[in-house]
């Protein structure tokens, strides 16, 4: 079994926040795969299956900086390692609709990163999902505390259903396929690029007759085409 690992805040207040984009990830993939969540490890929690691999879906409801309690909870009821967790969270560093995965580390200054660390190391797997800095450390509590843009609606929209066609891929240990699931959501080839070419082909261009049924004249004006 996998543990995937959203963060967030829990409560309608903060649904739309930048800082609930790991909540979204897990959102998406329980409600494609039409899985219940149900309360257990100070959180809550889904199950789904990609093929043969079994996911467990984690939220922690215990508020950003006390993310580590709820997965160290859920770890050690079900006997894994961080070498089974990966947590999908926002990340300041990576601008919006960004993602790059990432296997331990440090929290930079996370406070749910921060508090994993505390309750079961810095080995295990990151999602980074890219929501952009606001240019000044002394706003990024309120940055990362407000909704997205509406203006950035497509964006997140694209990134979810990345992350939704490169589930099956992180499931199977697949990093490379993932990402690249992702970023062919978010960078899709343009049908101009991939079209056939339609309509006739041009006409070649006549060749010029050979040089000794020219005229004098034709000859002289050849020379200075």
């Amino acid at each position: 079994m996998q543990l995937w690992v959203g963060l967030g805040n829990p409560g309608a207040k903060y649904a739309g926040n930048r800082h609930n984009v790991g909540f979204m990830a897990l959102d998406r993939i329980a409600d494609d795969q039409g899985a219940a969540w149900r309360s257990k490890f100070q959180g809550q929690v889904a199950e789904v299956r990609f093929g043969s691999d079994r996911v467990l879906l984690l939220k922690p409801g215990t508020f950003m900086n006390l993310s580590g309690q709820s997965v160290g909870e859920a770890m050690r009821f079900h006997k894994l390692t961080p070498g089974n967790v990966t947590v999908f969270h926002d990340e300041l560093d990576l601008a919006p609709g960004r993602l790059k995965l990432k296997q331990g580390g440090g929290h930079a200054g996370h406070n749910g990163l921060r508090s994993i660390h505390q309750h079961i190391g810095d080995s295990y797997a990151r999602v980074r999902l890219g929501i952009g800095h606001p240019g000044h450390k002394d706003r990024v509590s309120g940055y990362v505390l407000s909704d997205f843009a509406k203006a950035e609606g497509e964006m997140l929209d694209d990134l979810l259903h990345g992350i939704l066609d490169g589930a099956p891929k992180l499931a199977a240990g697949d990093g490379a396929g993932f990402s690249n699931a992702v970023a062919l959501r978010m960078t899709p080839q343009r049908k101009s690029d991939t079209a056939s070419p339609t309509g006739p082909p041009p006409a070649p261009k006549p060749a010029d007759p050979a040089p000794e049924k020219l005229s004098p004249l034709q000859r002289l004006a050849q020379r200075f085409r």
